[in-house]
């Protein structure tokens, strides 16, 4: 997860629904927590230290714009379960680097995530899990996410979004005042 570490993001939720995955799993793939402090973590700090004790979570704080692709580059998948998003670009980030990814069916995050990542409802932890343990494990799903990450992430630019809101403002002008 990337994300600055706050009740909105859903972690306590994530690290518990990690923590139920198989020992073998949770060993092969250790989850990174990318992110700099927020508030209230009280909750969230009680569910880190189990993990971090059993080397199966890496907290990583604040990383630089500059370094996220190698932080990227070296990721097996991606999960933001967040609650809401206006946006969610740390989604679009890990799907333009070809990150399967999880992500909340919430807020903008179908939006952004498309066809390309797989959808949970982030409130509920059975359905978290499942989809944890799937987006680890399933290596068909995965190679298939990739390319659909890719092109989901294509749609997203500065040049589109420069060329979508001119449209819009060209169309009010043309529409007839009264």
């Amino acid at each position: 997860a990337v994300s600055t570490l706050e009740p909105r993001k859903n972690l306590p939720r994530l690290l518990i629904a990690y923590a139920r995955l198989p020992e073998a799993l949770r060993a092969r793939h250790p989850l990174a927590l990318v992110g700099a402090k927020g508030w209230l973590n009280t909750e969230l700090e009680r569910h880190l230290a189990p993990l971090e004790r059993t080397g199966q979570l890496r907290r990583l704080g604040y990383v630089p714009q500059d370094d996220l692709p190698a932080l990227y580059a070296g990721a097996h998948a991606f999960a933001y379960p967040s609650l809401y998003e206006g946006f969610g670009l740390p989604l679009l980030e890990a799907m333009a680097s070809g990150i399967p990814a999880l992500s909340s069916h919430r807020s903008s995050l179908p939006q952004v995530a498309g066809d390309a990542a797989l959808l949970i409802n982030p409130e509920d932890i059975d359905d978290l899990t499942a989809g944890l343990e799937h987006l680890l494990s399933d290596e068909l799903w995965r190679a298939a996410a990739r390319p659909r990450g890719l092109e989901q992430a294509r749609r997203f630019s500065w040049e589109r979004c420069v060329e979508e809101t001119i449209a819009v403002y060209r169309r009010l002008l043309e529409e007839p005042r009264g």
